[in-house]
């Protein structure tokens, strides 16, 4: 496979996952970027604007306007950090794990459509490049 033909298809591939997870978050009023971020915040509590931007691969900027839309959703409350009073560490509310909870149902069937797509024999061989290939910084 040549170069181009890969990055078209890794591209494409992107496009209809995002296309996919906006049309299923819809009706919860739930970004993709949202959904990421508050998955990182429900899994990891305490991750400051940074550390988000930094797992998430956004914008300092993205990351702060996308937790303060959380914030306002109920999702999210911030706290300053213990020793460093202009780190504010994120933590996501009741509100916010019940709604991640929704989130990861209305994409369960997407996901498992997609799980069910992969070549029986390479299947595992894909998912671990696309591991290594999301762990790799740009």
């Amino acid at each position: 496979m040549n170069e181009a033909l890969l990055d078209d298809l890794l591209r494409r591939a992107a496009a209809h996952q995002r296309l996919a997870v906006e049309r299923a978050l819809a009706d919860l009023a739930v970004t993709p970027t949202q959904h990421a971020v508050l998955k990182s915040i429900v899994e990891t509590p305490g991750l400051s604007n940074a550390d988000i931007a930094r797992l998430e691969q956004l914008t300092p900027q993205t990351t702060s306007l996308v937790i303060v839309n959380l914030e306002r959703k109920g999702a999210v409350t911030r706290r300053a950090h213990e020793r460093h009073g202009r780190i504010r560490r994120a933590e996501a509310t009741a509100l916010g794990a019940a709604l991640l909870a929704d989130c990861r149902d209305r994409l369960r069937g997407y996901l498992r459509r997609q799980r069910a797509a992969l070549p029986a024999d390479g299947g595992g061989r894909i998912e671990a490049w696309l591991a290594r290939l999301a762990e790799t910084r740009v």
